[in-house]
């Protein structure tokens, strides 16, 4: 897992390579190997997106993943630190579940749920991984866990009501 800034100074984005996958085409030759890669780009405040790269050379795979999950950013419902409620993201069989956590916890994740999490600007939060380890589904339910989350605020809106009603 790669993590570095990207060049211009205005917009610092966070850009993380998750997995690199070869695979390999037998043909009269002999085998060819081709590349996805997929990467997952955030501003660390709370806008965050992924994408998937495929082509015959790694640095190419990269650059296209990167790409499209700069084409992909949506914005997330983080507190100052962590996100404002329990929630469960899932995408295929792979199944992930968030917990708000208190000051000082960290990042409680693995490879792939991290890369999500540290590029969207979460920095104290308890994951787990349900069901299926692999990086493709895990990246997507957590992202789909996080677009889902709301703010008291936005539930309020909902319910056309004041923030102290509901609390």
């Amino acid at each position: 897992m790669t993590s570095f800034r990207d060049g211009n100074a205005d917009d610092q984005l966070i850009e993380k390579i998750v997995h690199i996958n070869r695979t390999a085409k037998v043909v009269k030759g002999g085998r060819r190997f081709s590349f996805s890669a997929i990467c997952v780009v955030g501003d660390g405040n709370g806008n965050v997106g992924c994408g998937l790269g495929k082509a015959n050379q790694v640095p190419e795979a990269i650059r296209k993943g990167i790409d499209k999950a700069r084409k992909d950013m949506k914005p997330v419902s983080i507190t100052e630190t962590s996100i404002p409620h329990e929630i469960k993201g899932k995408f295929g069989a792979g199944l992930v579940m968030l917990k708000p956590a208190s000051e000082g916890t960290g990042v409680i994740a693995g490879g792939a749920v991290r890369a999500v999490l540290e590029a969207a600007g979460v920095q104290n939060i308890l994951t787990k991984c349900l069901g299926s380890h692999n990086p493709h589904n895990l990246v997507k339910a957590t992202l789909n866990g996080l677009r889902t989350l709301r703010t008291i605020e936005d539930i309020a809106a909902i319910r056309s009501k004041a923030v102290e009603d509901i609390q």
